[in-house]
């Protein structure tokens, strides 16, 4: 009997793993492009972690943060979400962004961690495991 215990003990574990990492997956692999306040709620609502980035099409510094953002979005398990502030200026008055690029991090529906400028990905995956 013990052993049927100990294997559905590991069956047990196994399912626990399964749904975790399931949950993980459901963050979309391509950042998405939030316009207005609303938008933004829903994504950071639907998903655990959200990497907000803040840019402006003009901004040399979210041109050079532009592949990082991206490779994050495929490779954690964040949502990462853009925001114009051109097109969003009072949504971006709200976060406090004052400069370009600003990175607003959300985890459990709260926001976490503020960064401005150009961050390294590895930093940033690091923050975003933080709170995964």
């Amino acid at each position: 009997m013990s052993e049927d215990n100990s294997l559905e003990d590991i069956r047990k574990k196994k399912r626990e793993q399964l749904v975790e990492e399931d949950q993980g997956a459901n963050a979309p692999s391509e950042p998405i492009h939030v316009n207005g306040q609303a938008e933004l709620d829903e994504a950071v609502q639907q998903y655990d972690v959200v990497l907000v980035d803040f840019y402006a099409d003009w901004c040399g510094p979210c041109k050079m943060l532009e592949p990082i953002v991206q490779s994050l979005a495929e490779e954690t398990d964040a949502a990462v979400a853009k925001v114009d502030v051109d097109a969003n200026q009072q949504l971006a008055g709200q976060y406090g962004v004052q400069g370009v690029p600003t990175l607003v991090l959300f985890a459990n529906g709260q926001q976490a961690e503020q960064m401005v400028g150009v961050q390294q990905k590895e930093a940033l995956a690091q923050t975003i495991a933080k709170y995964s």
